[in-house]
């Protein structure tokens, strides 16, 4: 069965060049060769405020730069999100975007009574791709991975999307070559599944 993925390349960097550009790209062509169809999002090539207040959240206008992101989130079926742990976390780049998308009226609607309200991105389903410097069970069991959840339960579930699955490449400096070729051929195959 195909599916509609769109890839979120959240690396900061807009020269690309990095570990998570070439798992983003080594999963796009698994994909296309499994015949589903891919969309990408380069949020280091948009240009966006950030929010800086809750009136401005709750009545602002979403900017003109990123509704075609919006667009692509509301035609997928499947998201893979792309990005390096930064001080423990997701890049600023990447918690900005989604403070601007995630509005009410496209993510989620409040409901009278319902402090949840009503998600409004369910049916599809996530992964998140994350590299980082520590080998992914330091993140994982040392630091609960704690930047991790938050994503996948305060923004991801509290929007719909779930399954969330997540891929943590660890001890990037130290991958070499056959490291990194053995990741490519990981993500290549996630993308073949459409998972």
């Amino acid at each position: 069965m195909t599916r509609r993925i769109v890839l979120i390349q959240a690396h900061p960097d807009a020269d690309g060049g990095h570990l998570c550009h070439a798992l983003a790209r080594a999963y796009a062509d698994g994909a296309r060769e499994a015949g589903h169809e891919v969309r990408v999002i380069d949020i280091a090539q948009l240009d966006f405020p950030l929010l800086r207040s809750q009136k401005d959240w709750l009545e602002g206008e979403v900017p003109a730069s990123l509704k075609p992101a919006q667009d692509d989130i509301r035609w997928a079926q499947h998201l893979v999100f792309f990005f390096p742990l930064w001080l423990g976390d997701m890049p600023a780049l990447l918690k900005g975007f989604l403070e601007q998308i995630a509005r009410r009226g496209f993510a989620f609607e409040p409901v009278e009574g319902n402090p949840l309200g009503r998600k409004l991105l369910t049916g599809r389903s996530a992964r998140v791709v994350v590299t980082m410097g520590m080998p992914a069970l330091v993140y994982r069991w040392i630091f609960r991975a704690h930047s991790l959840r938050s994503l996948e339960r305060n923004i991801l579930g509290f929007v719909g999307i779930g399954p969330i699955h997540e891929t943590l490449v660890g001890g990037v400096d130290g991958l070499g070559d056959a490291g990194v070729a053995r990741w490519l051929d990981e993500m290549a195959e996630l993308g073949l599944r459409g998972e």
